[in-house]
């Protein structure tokens, strides 16, 4: 199983979504919220998703077309 932490930041169109609940049910990834400020004009998260490589790469791509800014802090690969 694969483990990357992303730093996620949203502006105020993006905070409005529901991006987080999106991602844990289109993909089979596990979403762990390790750090969050969110209010109604600006969002930040720091997420770890785990999974198969395969997941955790669409789903970050997907999370790149919402309009979020993405940027991924940690790579691990283990069992």
């Amino acid at each position: 199983m694969t483990h990357v932490e992303l730093n996620l930041t949203a502006g105020r169109d993006q905070v409005q979504e529901a991006i987080l609940w999106k991602l844990s049910r289109e993909f089979n990834v596990k979403v762990n919220i390790k750090k969050a400020n969110i209010d109604e004009d600006f969002g930040y998260a720091l997420l770890e998703l785990s999974g198969p490589v395969e997941e955790i790469q669409r789903a970050t791509a997907w999370l790149m077309t919402t309009g979020v800014h993405v940027e991924a802090t940690q790579r691990a690969v283990g069992a």
